[in-house]
């Protein structure tokens, strides 16, 4: 493979000099931009895009074309993995993902297995591959899987969207069954993205959406400690380059410093976060990745620039900052408000390194 002709994501994931903040956006492909909404309506749906890889490579790139990022995320879903086991994903129009066939019954549980990633998901392997050659080393590529604890929410909800009633009452009432998912989850999770790192990810991130909606002790026994044994599986390494790892829990502000305890290379924060304290707290540590609002690509130009260097300011000086969204861009969000934070990004970002 060609050695990283930008490496600046790498190198600020590792707390090593970079000589500007790099930048990448959770969804960057997604539905504001045109040309993904295009190719979306030539796979059918959302899921048959994930599963086409060439069109999934394809959405993979379209944000790179178009803006200066330093990352590539490949395209695809957190919850291809309960899908792979058997669940029954589908997405409804307006309403999110669904599941056919929810865990509710103590034998549906029982009956839960890992699924093989390179037989299962191989339609994602193979994007990761294609997009890794389509790139060429001009930018790493990101590679993710849900947390054990968010798979676990919508694979017992059976959809998104929800309170979390059924999977908390399992929680409270059965415990042994919701460790019993989470266990096995963590399995497929590590397995599959020890697989996107061998297919080509030079780095991995694990989002746990859905750890915010728990209580301390809860989030600490059924998401964190799950989330650990991932981190704990996986590969360090490949093909000589070092694999940093990312553990984004949102709404998990209060918990910076457990987080920071599992070994990850660095932390997302969402936007309730302030990035200056967090940097206080545990940036000795880790990296840290975030953490404007998605709101703020809303307003004007000159509003994101301006939330864009408050933002450069309170991290402040030195490495170890990946600048990034507080959560998913919104499909609301006009194209070349994108632009207007990238450049505001490259232009201020300078100083601070």
């Amino acid at each position: 493979m060609p050695k990283l002709k930008n490496d600046t994501l790498i190198r600020a994931l590792l707390r090593e000099p970079t000589p500007y903040t790099p930048i990448w956006l959770m969804r960057q492909a997604g539905r504001y931009l045109p040309e993904y909404n295009q190719t979306r309506a030539r796979a059918g749906n959302f899921l048959a895009l994930c599963k086409n890889p060439a069109l999934a490579t394809e959405v993979t790139l379209q944000p790179l074309a178009r803006y200066a990022l330093d990352a590539a995320i490949v395209f695809s879903d957190i919850l291809t993995i309960p899908d792979a086991m058997g669940l029954g994903l589908y997405f409804a129009e307006g309403e999110g993902p669904k599941f056919e066939r929810p865990l509710r019954e103590e034998w549906e549980i029982r009956d839960l297995s890992v699924p093989d990633p390179e037989y299962h998901l191989a339609y994602v392997l193979d994007t990761v591959r294609q997009v890794r050659r389509a790139l060429a080393g001009s930018v790493p590529l990101i590679g993710f899987a849900g947390s054990p604890f968010t798979l676990a929410c919508y694979m017992v909800e059976g959809q998104s969207g929800s309170d979390f009633a059924t999977v908390k009452k399992m929680l409270y009432e059965r415990p042994d069954l919701l460790h019993h998912i989470l266990s096995i989850n963590a399995t497929a999770v590590t397995a599959y993205l020890n697989a996107q790192i061998e297919a080509g990810a030079q780095t991995v991130m694990v989002f746990d959406t859905w750890g915010g909606v728990l209580s301390h002790a809860a989030f600490h026994q059924f998401s964190l400690a799950y989330t650990a044994r991932v981190i704990a599986g996986l590969k360090r390494e490949h093909e000589g380059a070092r694999v940093p790892s990312i553990v984004f829990t949102k709404g998990g502000g209060a918990w910076l410093e457990s987080i920071a305890a599992i070994g990850c290379d660095a932390l997302g924060l969402d936007w309730t976060v302030d990035i200056g304290t967090a940097r206080a707290r545990i940036g000795a540590r880790v990296a840290l990745q975030g953490n404007l609002d998605p709101a703020v690509l809303l307003a004007p130009p000159q509003a994101i620039q301006r939330e864009a260097g408050a933002i450069l300011e309170r991290y402040g000086h030195g490495s170890g900052h990946v600048f990034n969204l507080g959560h998913g861009i919104s499909q609301h969000t006009p194209p070349e408000h994108v632009s207007a934070l990238i450049e505001a990004v490259r232009g201020l970002s300078g100083s601070y390194h």
